[in-house]
Formats: C-alpha cells, structure tokens, sequence
C-alpha cells in the first residue's frame, strides 16, 4: 500500500483528518500546542515530542507523570533509533523480600521502580534536540504555575485515581488540593511541579538522578517503607536499544525489543499475513476473528517469554522467525475461537504522542505511569509522582519476568513506527492503555497499511481487546451481526459501555504522504493533531 485509498470517515465521530507539512498529534490538546509552539521557533520533531511529553505530565496527570517511564523510536532523516527509558528494579528487591510482603502490591513504594522518563528526555535532547532544554521545558512550567483548565475526559479520570488512591502518600497533596479531585473546567496549578521541571532543567536530570531530586525521593521511600535508594536512583541510565522488525504486507512495522511488549505485536502481524489477513473487509467477523486468533497465540507467548532481555530463555529474534510464526498461524481455526499456550521456539494508564517535522525527521513516543496514576506515591513538595511498574514482575519462580534486583519488568507500553518495504519512513503510531498497546498495534497497522484507511479513520474504529481464554471485549460500535457470528465461532464475547470504554485506549497516528503529514486523534480521549 503506497498512500491512503480511502479518505471516508465511516465510524461515529465528528473529527477528520489532520494534514500538513509539521504535525504534532497527542493526547490533550494543550499538549499537542506545546509541541507545535517548538516546531514554530524552529525546533524539530524530537522537540516538539519533549515539549508535549513534559506538558503532558502536567495537564495529564492521570497518565504520567514526572516519575514515569519512557519509550521512543525516532526517524532522523536517515535511519530509525529505539530508546528504552524504562527503571529497574531497586537492589534491595529480591524473591524473598516480596514473599515477606505477601507479593507485589500495585500501589505505595513497593510498586516503584527506578523512574526512567526523565533519562529518556535528556537522552532525546542531547542527541536529537535543536531548541535550548528549557525552552522545551517552559510551556509544562507555565501550565503547572499559572494552571490549566481540567479537561472532561481527565476529570473524570483523576476521580477515578483518587477514590483508589487518595490514601497514598503525597497523593492528597498534590493531586487533591481543595480536598477533592478537581471537576471538569476547574483550573488545576502545581508549583511544586513547576519548580521540579526547572530543576530539572538546570541541572540537564541530574538533579533526578544523582543530586537533590534524588535524595529527596530516597528519603521519601525510607519513610514510608520503601526499598529505593540514591545508588538505585543513580544507577540508573536509559538506553539505545534499537527496534525489532516484521514484515507485513509492503510494509515493515517496527518496535522496541523487549522489556517493551511490543514483540507481540509483530508475532500477531507475522501470523496475519502468513493467513492473508487482507482478503477480508476489515470490519467483517471473518477478519476480526483471525485477528482476535493470532493475538491470543501472541500473548500467550508473550506473557511466557518476555523479560528483561537479559534473562529472556529465549532471543526476541527465535520468536520472530518466520517458520515459526507460520506454525503457530497454522493453529488457527477459522471457525472455532481457540485457548492457546505458549510455544516452542527453536534457537535461531499511559500517554502517547507522535510528531513530524518538515525536514522528514519523525517521532514515536510514549511514557506512562502504569494503571492511571500508578503508584499514588507523591514526593512531598515536588509534584513527583510515580509509577507503580514493579508490579509488572511476576513472583513465580524461574520465570523469565521473576522480581530481582536491577530487572527492568515486562513493559506494557510501546512506541510504533512502520517504514515502507524500500526504506521509506511511513508512519509514527501508537496506542495507550496497559494491556491494550500491542493488541491496538496490530489493528491500527492492519487498517492503515493493508487497508488503506486514513489515520483519523482507524483511530475511530471500534476496537477489540483479549481478556483471557476465549475471552474478548467489543466496544459498542462493533456490527451487532459480527458480534453474533464471533458468539457462534465459540469466543466469550463482552461489549463493554461506560467506563470500560477507557480499557480500549486511545490512538494516535501520524502518516507521511507526499511530502506531508496525514494525523488522527482519538475521540475517546480529549486528543488533538495540530499542524502547519
């Protein structure tokens, strides 16, 4: 597929595509005007990414923070580069320390690993960035000092977070500031926050790491019970990790290697068209279900399989192989949903944006807390808060994902980038939401690249998520006829309405055409692709 072939908008929204030569496209729109407001003066894509991305642990709390962790893949013009700012576990987090604690909670210091977003910012800037730090930096300062409205969408989020989390420390602080989570419209200021990000800045993240940030977020675990300390925190530095690649159709879709999930991804799009996944429309039962078939044997490796690439059984690269993933497509029943296991390899809460700048170079980034606001914790006074990405270990002993000191756990999210099979740079992507990523992954790539829908389109299609064996949640926009016939094949089909809305994520997509940027944004979060 060489460019969009279809321009309609055939799902429920109002929204249409976003073109022109600069885009920015992310989750709330003061967000994506950060970003733009850096391509304005001059700055590039990986500037306007930051600018975003430190907005967004302003205006989207209920996402991340400045305690989260990071992700990107950048096109520079000439060659793609994968960046893993994920944390690690602090030293002290061994099997035995979690059995004493009876496992590993989802809230409090005990769910907080080393913050990586930070490193990933700085790592970004210096390599890639144009603009000075803090000019990328001002328009997150300004929002936090002088307040921003609270979006719909976001308030309704940050009530959730607060009824699970208002007990944990620092939370009520920061997050609660008239006793109660701010409503829809409310301006909501931090000037703790504000007066984090500069120190931040003066100091290029050492301040985080290894200076006064840092031992402030030491002393906080200390006194709460915590096992972080100032060597963990100084310990730590993000990565460039490269991507892993899968053929799918004319197009190469490319991801982080693991600890990210991404892998799972490219497993499901390997299957897919080893099963010729384009031959049916798109929105059909025939589609969704191979679709729904292939993920489920994806994950199922995945959930085994995936670690911290150090102490992964097995290579990313064997579960990739061609042989095999046409192996486990074969498992396939057409007719019948199936519950599959793991196979056998031979050897061989989230925010995402994108942007593009109109030299070529292109961006794919995400950072997260983990589950909304992850883990409640706060650091008094700063407006740090942090996620809860210990509680992706598992506490089975042996497995691969096993808790222990200086792991980096299985990562749910994940940036995208698909390039044309000749080279060409295609698309920036990505979908928030835990364990919605990879399965979002593979159904914006399917659209986009073997269908041909245009970015705003996909983006508005209702979606699909596994829940587990034969499991699998529909948004309310699905056909009721395709609903009907998956119930016939044997899958345990829920539609979900309400708040269960938010488990299927929100995309962004940013599409290189002709010279230009084609963008959609998701309906189901307050997102916007602004461009010029």
């Amino acid at each position: 597929m060489t460019g969009i072939q279809d321009w309609t908008l055939p799902y429920a929204s109002r929204r249409s595509p976003v073109l022109g030569r600069q885009v920015v496209s992310t989750s709330q729109p003061l967000a994506a005007q950060a970003g733009l407001r850096m391509l304005l003066a001059g700055g590039n894509a990986v500037d306007a990414a930051l600018a975003a991305a430190m907005a967004l642990t302003v205006v989207e709390p209920s996402g991340c923070g400045i305690g989260s962790d990071a992700f990107a893949i950048v096109w520079d013009g000439q060659a793609l580069h994968g960046l893993n700012a994920s944390g690690r576990a602090p030293r002290a987090w061994t099997p035995d320390y979690f059995a004493r604690l009876g496992g590993i909670p989802d809230k409090g210091w005990n769910a907080v690993t080393v913050p990586g977003a930070v490193s990933g910012w700085i790592a970004l800037w210096r390599r890639f960035g144009r603009l000075p730090l803090a000019q990328l930096a001002q328009p997150a300062i300004d929002y936090a000092r002088h307040g921003f409205p609270v979006s719909p969408t976001i308030a309704t989020l940050w009530t959730l977070g607060a009824e699970r989390l208002g007990a944990q420390p620092g939370f009520a602080e920061c997050f609660l500031p008239a006793g109660r989570p701010p409503r829809a419209g409310e301006l909501f200021r931090s000037e703790a926050h504000a007066r984090t990000l500069e120190d931040i800045v003066a100091t290029e993240g050492e301040s985080f790491y290894r200076g006064a940030l840092a031992a402030r977020m030491a002393a906080h675990a200390r006194a709460c019970g915590g096992a972080m300390t100032e060597d963990d925190l100084g310990a730590h530095q993000a990565d460039w990790v490269g991507t892993l690649a899968q053929r799918f159709g004319d197009s190469v879709v490319h991801e982080i290697p693991p600890n990210g999930q991404g892998i799972a991804a490219l497993m499901a799009l390997g299957m897919l068209d080893e099963l010729g996944i384009g031959d049916a429309p798109v929105d059909s039962a025939d589609s969704l279900h191979l679709q729904i078939e292939a993920m489920k044997l994806a994950l199922a490796d995945t959930y085994h399989y995936n670690a911290d690439l150090a102490h992964m059984a097995v290579a990313p690269a064997q579960l990739l192989e061609r042989g095999y993933l046409r192996q486990r497509a074969a498992l396939i029943d057409r007719q019948r949903a199936g519950e599959p296991t793991w196979g056998t390899p031979r050897p061989g809460g989230t925010v995402y944006l994108a942007a593009a700048d109109a030299q070529g170079m292109m961006v794919s980034f995400i950072q997260s807390n983990y589950m909304g606001f992850g883990s409640g914790v706060v650091v008094p006074a700063t407006g740090i808060s942090l996620q809860n990405r210990g509680h992706g270990f598992s506490s089975a002993a042996g497995h691969a994902n096993q808790v222990g000191p200086g792991k980096r756990p299985s990562h749910t999210i994940i940036p995208a980038f698909a390039m044309h099979a000749d080279g060409r740079p295609q698309m920036a992507f990505g979908v928030m939401g835990g364990p919605m990523q990879h399965q979002g992954h593979v159904q914006m790539a399917l659209r986009v690249l073997r269908h041909g829908q245009n970015p705003q389109a996909a983006a508005d299609a209702p979606r699909w998520r596994v829940t587990g064996g034969r499991g699998v949640a529909l948004e309310p926009a699905v056909d009721a006829g395709v609903v009907q016939a998956l119930r016939a094949r044997g899958h345990d089909v829920r539609v979900e309405s309400g708040h269960g809305v938010f488990a299927f994520g929100g995309a962004q997509l940013v599409l290189r055409q002709d010279g230009h940027y084609v963008a959609g944004s998701d309906p189901r979060k307050d997102g916007g692709a602004v461009a010029f």
